[in-house]
């Protein structure tokens, strides 16, 4: 039997325990910036399994250590998740971790904390089979990507210095390898006008009447973004409107809008700000234009805070990581498997975007069940991930 079919096997032996790990991760709620009780729970399976070494960092990311090798090679998965929105939405309790025709329930199932189970029963597979050489596994549980993608990785390799060779990000890929996403940034628009009382408002300057202008020219703009062949094309949304006004009789003497802006390759943060400020409407307005900018408190008590721009990246298709992850994807799925792209934005803004470490995605789930009511994973998913984690080191 080649290492390839031990592999498979391996995962296939530890499918009940993955779902009984996966179902205890979905009991146990994660909401970003209140991912402790998670945390010690991954720590203790990791430990449980036979990893090397567990920490956890300053802002309360989770890292398991695989190996001493020169050679660091690191998983990534956040375990954080959106809220529930409406719980009359649900079908299922999002938390109750139900098991149900080899699918697993909850929020979080598929974006994406179940990803861990795979991971750290990826580590088991590695030490059982004795395939461990001259290299580091690092898995990590990230906290806080659902408020500020990348700050969570930013912070291990800036300030906690574990910084890997190759990253691969566990987000849902239908299974698919990923080399690259659209980048993103938040920003907002404020005109400035002057109050007077509604009942003459031709004495008073109406900052929403300004702000109308602008949204209309704002919107005109997004056909005419760039387009990519791979990563396709940007795009800007208006997200949310605001005023202040001193009465609902007043003319209002402040707006705001906020915008979500997807970058493509080819547009940055400077290039995004810049197409607003000359808008004919906003030079008009005299309206003011900034990146929006993240502060939060970690669950362990630590204060962060990150500009809100996340850059778009690609990996080339001939690059040796994205070549390993095919050849783990065909030991995983006894098949080739297809390379393609995110929609939406991960982790990789911080390790590929901002620090140009060599980054693929390789995950179970869909991401169209992305915060979704009555997400799921079906269980098949997560072995065959398991099956993926522990192949790629030996590709590398």
């Amino acid at each position: 039997m080649n290492d390839a079919e031990l592999i498979r096997k391996a995962a296939d032996k530890y499918k009940k325990d993955i779902v009984a790990f996966a179902r205890n991760i979905i009991r146990t709620p994660s909401f970003s910036c209140r991912e402790g009780k998670l945390v010690a729970l991954i720590k203790k399976e990791m430990l449980k399994v036979g990893f090397d070494k567990v920490k956890i960092d300053k802002i309360g990311n989770v890292i398991g250590f695989i190996g001493h090798g020169k050679k660091k090679i690191m998983l990534d998965a956040h375990i954080d998740t959106v809220g529930i929105g409406d719980p009359k939405a649900w079908k299922i309790d999002p938390f109750a971790g139900l098991y149900r025709n080899d699918t697993i329930y909850g929020r979080g199932a598929t974006d994406q904390k179940l990803s861990m189970a795979s991971m750290v029963y990826a580590g088991k597979i590695i030490k059982d089979l004795k395939l461990e050489g001259d290299y580091t596994l690092i898995v990590v549980g990230s906290v806080m990507e659902e408020d500020c993608d990348g700050l969570p990785l930013l912070h291990l390799i800036n300030k906690e210095k574990i910084r890997p060779d190759f990253v691969v990000i566990t987000e849902p890929t239908d299974l698919k390898v990923y080399r690259g996403h659209r980048g993103r940034m938040e920003m907002k628009v404020v005109t400035k006008g002057r109050s007077c009382h509604a009942s003459a408002p031709e004495r008073g300057d109406n900052a929403v009447v300004k702000m109308s202008d602008i949204v209309k020219e704002i919107t005109a703009i997004n056909k005419k973004l760039k387009t990519d062949k791979f990563l396709g094309k940007g795009s800007v949304a208006v997200t949310c409107i605001e005023c202040k006004t001193p009465s609902l009789n007043a003319v209002p003497d402040e707006a705001t809008i906020y915008l979500d802006r997807r970058l493509t390759v080819g547009e940055t943060l400077k290039s995004s700000v810049a197409e607003i400020r000359r808008l004919p409407s906003v030079k008009k307005a005299g309206a003011k234009v900034e990146v929006l900018w993240y502060n939060a408190v970690a669950w362990t008590g630590a204060k962060v805070d990150q500009e809100k721009y996340f850059p778009t990246w690609v990996l080339p298709a001939g690059h040796k990581l994205v070549k390993a992850g095919v050849e783990a994807g065909k030991v995983a799925l006894k098949k080739t498997p297809v390379v393609d792209k995110w929609v939406f934005s991960t982790n990789g803004v911080a390790t590929a975007g901002r620090l140009k470490i060599p980054t693929i995605g390789f995950g179970p789930g869909n991401e169209v069940h992305a915060h979704t009511v009555n997400e799921f994973m079906p269980a098949g998913d997560l072995v065959k991930a398991a099956a993926f984690y522990a192949a790629i080191p030996q590709y590398l």
